[in-house]
């Protein structure tokens, strides 16, 4: 096995067990593993003893997106953002919509390679303000990724999280200890449906979303992929998003996105684009603030709009801003009220604008 782990990584989420076997530790999977074998994950391994991470260092592909692309609406609106990921995933959704990387079984998929100086090297070079960890879930490349966020932050690049939040309680701080925005996914608000589409357990992810808005600075944004007649139902929807607002609060944006049949769920429809605002009224009425729909062209749904007096703050079409009604501290131009995010003096310029990289173009 070709290990690529950085050996001096203080922390280990593991344990050895009685029969010999090596337990994984980082999340609710809990994967028990003989030497040589990998966990569902793939990408981390019983080797020697120990389990490590075989990708550290590897990445599936780099790319300069919109920020707006994670999607992040409330933090630093507007920028560009170094996105990349390895290989694997600690779920198994049978809609995964980036099945070739998350569900690869081939090391050929990691198509390049970069220690985490030039990773933030190259987002400094390349106008960045953040690195997303995306793609596959920065869950089961955490080590990388938090090599990478200790030397992005010597640069002040942020770094953003973009997770289905399923990751045990002892790395999630330590994870999360390093970023500072996530965008986490919630899938659905039924265990069955996490069980038998996703393979995992709600409540663990609940966990994690209470603890990023509660314990942490992070900022957080929740995504829901609406699926027909599996996840968008009223009552769901309602439960949801009534259980967003008494555990999280009002000021948590709420992306709701369109499903696409893919994987191994092609007997389903597309989302319509009125289930994505049927959620975003519901979402609303039930008092989150800021929702908005996703995949569709749609600029009402995905503008910002104060939420005391009901002017656009931010207008979007696709991922180009529009308008642009901030004061330089955050707030509403025409009545003053705050509004909750992560903002810039100056709203950034980048457009929808979507730049692939290789990194051996760049030096440290």
């Amino acid at each position: 096995m070709d290990v690529l782990i950085d050996s001096s990584f203080p922390t280990q989420h593991w344990h050895r067990l009685d029969d010999g076997r090596v337990q994984c530790d980082v999340c609710p999977r809990y994967c028990k593993l003989h030497d040589g074998q990998r966990g569902l994950c793939f990408v981390r391994a019983a080797h020697n003893g120990q389990i490590v991470l075989t990708t550290y260092g590897r990445s599936s592909g780099y790319c300069v997106d919109p920020i707006e692309k994670k999607p992040l609406n409330h933090f630093l609106p507007g920028t560009p953002i170094l996105s990349f990921g390895t290989a694997g995933c600690n779920l198994a959704c049978k809609f995964c919509q980036n099945w070739d990387i998350s569900k690869s079984r081939e090391i050929d998929t990691l198509a390049d390679a970069a220690t985490p100086e030039l990773i933030a090297r190259a987002a400094q070079q390349l106008g960045c303000s953040s690195v997303a960890y995306t793609y596959n879930d920065p869950t089961v490349f955490m080590e990388y990724a938090i090599d990478v966020a200790k030397e992005c932050h010597k640069l002040d690049i942020k770094s953003v999280a973009v997770t289905a939040g399923y990751i045990c309680d002892a790395p999630r701080r330590e994870l999360y200890a390093h970023m500072d925005a996530a965008n986490v996914d919630l899938k659905g608000f039924t265990e069955d449906f996490y069980h038998k589409i996703c393979g995992g357990h709600l409540q663990d992810v609940l966990d994690t979303l209470v603890y990023l808005k509660n314990e942490t600075q992070v900022w957080v944004e929740i995504t829901t992929l609406l699926i027909p007649g599996l996840n968008d139902s009223d009552a769901e929807l309602h439960q949801m998003t009534q259980w967003g607002r008494a555990h999280l609060g009002p000021d948590v944006p709420w992306h709701f996105t369109a499903f696409h049949p893919d994987w191994k769920m092609l007997d389903r429809p597309a989302t319509p684009s009125e289930t994505l605002s049927r959620a975003r009224r519901i979402a609303m009425n039930n008092g989150i603030r800021y929702a908005y729909t996703g995949n569709v062209h749609d600029k009402a749904g995905g503008s910002t709009y104060c939420h005391h007096c009901g002017k656009m703050l931010i207008g979007r079409d696709w991922y180009v801003l529009s308008d642009w009604n901030l004061t330089p501290d955050g707030d509403c131009k025409f009545c003053g009220t705050p509004c909750a995010g992560r903002f810039a003096a100056q709203p950034g310029h980048w457009g929808a604008k979507r730049m692939p990289v290789r990194l051996k173009d760049y030096s440290l």
